[in-house]
């Protein structure tokens, strides 16, 4: 359970009741048990220690007859450490506690009074997921057709290692990046791999999708409140902008904040002060921003939905992600490395893929991406009965893409790709470009007009 062999796995207990602190601790003897009995200690201790597992009752002080400070305590672990199993507890509204702290991100719940036996199965469970987890990343790391840098991009397509040196390129420089790609096609990937790279590494990873939260609550979400902001706000709360000090704030489908709301946020990039919903003092805050949308920004920009201003400041470098679909060879490579990770989560073997399958995955669109394979390979690991996957197992028998069919989208779709080829094989010269495809400059500009394709060099 453990990262180094010979070393006693890590679990985190955050409770502040120094009589159950004793009998957990004197449960765990066969791991290194670390103790916290407020927010303030459990950060530090994540920082020092960085446990995989941590147990956190949701009555800490200065609320242990609430929860709100539990869950502020659950937030700041998953911003700070995301692949941590954080299991909850409380006896406050336990079954709505338990739903909201799912929500969040908790790996799991337990009820209070403590059953010690539970608790152990639910931890013992919790410490073989995150071992799964490390491994499925180390395998990631090793392999060939990974990048080194980005450690969770999977690929061998030549268009989008050239996304991720590009990334590690940028990574370094202190610049704002913008992400643009359909839904599905790994923006937070890149982004996580982009923090990890960079000189904030060791800060927090915040991210926050604007288009999962309502308009309404998105400003307190990134800036925080103070009490008594608004109906509800009964304490102070941190925004995601001030729990991603030091490091990096992913701001998913920028698209759709608000103009009201873009105004606020301009004035925060220039001034890298913030002040909280229904409070006067200003707050500096050291961080660096990624965003992503899938939205044409370009045409929002042109009939006023998105400030032209913000959006020079959020794109200072703009990284645009190729469609799975315009990635050859990665279905299969994502297939298998879902397949290897879904297997091991169900506690099953595959021995592959059947031919059939495997060509069913090359010849498939894939208007979903990566997520849609995502959510198809788990699917089948599940439902599969064989030792290998089979293009029914994956919901692929009789998929008919239209569109494939018209002989002028498969020419188009020959076209880009031939181009994409060529410029990521002379690294985006367009005389070297151009020859390689055996046609003139002007022609080579007049099919990338056509095509949409930008040279990214």
């Amino acid at each position: 359970m453990s990262d180094k062999p010979g070393l006693l796995p890590k679990l985190l207990i955050v409770e502040d009741d120094p009589g159950l602190q004793r009998q957990l601790k004197w449960s765990y003897e066969d791991q290194e048990v670390i103790i916290a009995g407020d927010r303030d200690a459990a950060l530090e201790a994540l920082r020092t220690h960085q446990p995989a597992v941590v147990t956190l009752d949701l009555g800490l002080p200065p609320d242990p007859d609430g929860v709100s400070e539990g869950f502020a305590t659950l937030e700041a672990i998953l911003a700070m450490r995301p692949a941590t199993k954080v299991i909850v507890a409380s006896g406050h509204g336990a079954r709505e506690s338990a739903r909201r702290a799912i929500a969040l991100g908790a790996f799991d719940f337990y009820h209070k009074p403590v059953d010690i036996d539970e608790l152990g199965l639910i931890v013992r469970r919790a410490y073989h997921v995150a071992t799964l987890e490390a491994e499925n990343r180390r395998l990631a790391e090793s392999g060939g057709a990974v990048d080194k840098v980005l450690g969770g991009l999977v690929t061998q397509s030549p268009e989008m290692i050239k996304v991720a040196r590009m990334v590690e390129r940028v990574a370094s420089a202190n610049v704002s990046v913008m992400l643009l790609g359909a839904s599905g096609t790994g923006k937070e990937v890149l982004a996580r791999g982009l923090h990890n790279a960079s000189a904030r590494a060791d800060g927090p990873f915040v991210a926050i999708n604007c288009a999962a939260i309502p308009e309404n609550l998105l400003e307190s979400e990134l800036f925080g409140h103070e009490r008594g902001a608004f109906t509800g706000a009964v304490k102070m709360q941190e925004g995601k902008i001030e729990l991603a000090q030091g490091g990096t704030l992913f701001l998913d489908e920028v698209g759709d904040i608000p103009l009201p709301l873009q105004v606020k946020l301009l004035r925060f990039i220039q001034e890298r002060v913030i002040e909280r919903v229904g409070g006067r003092k200003t707050i500096p805050v050291d961080v660096r921003i990624v965003c992503a949308t899938h939205q044409n920004l370009d045409e929002m920009k042109s009939s006023g939905r998105f400030r032209e201003d913000l959006y020079y400041r959020l794109a200072e470098i703009v990284v645009r992600i190729p469609a799975l679909k315009d990635r050859p060879g990665d279905a299969a490579l994502l297939g298998q490395y879902f397949l290897n990770r879904f297997a091991r989560e169900n506690g099953c073997e595959f021995k592959g893929f059947t031919p059939d399958a495997i060509a069913a995955m090359a010849d498939w669109s894939w208007p979903g991406n990566v997520r849609e394979l995502e959510n198809r390979m788990k699917r089948a690991v599940i439902m599969a009965e064989g030792s290998r996957l089979t293009a029914a197992d994956l919901d692929l028998v009789n998929k008919i893409d239209e569109a494939a069919l018209s002989l002028k989208n498969a020419r188009e779709a020959a076209d880009r790709q031939a181009i994409r080829r060529a410029l990521s094989y002379s690294d985006g010269n367009m005389s070297l470009t151009a020859k390689l495809l055996g046609i003139s400059r002007p022609t080579l500009y007049d099919l990338m007009k056509q095509y949409g394709i930008e040279n990214a060099a």
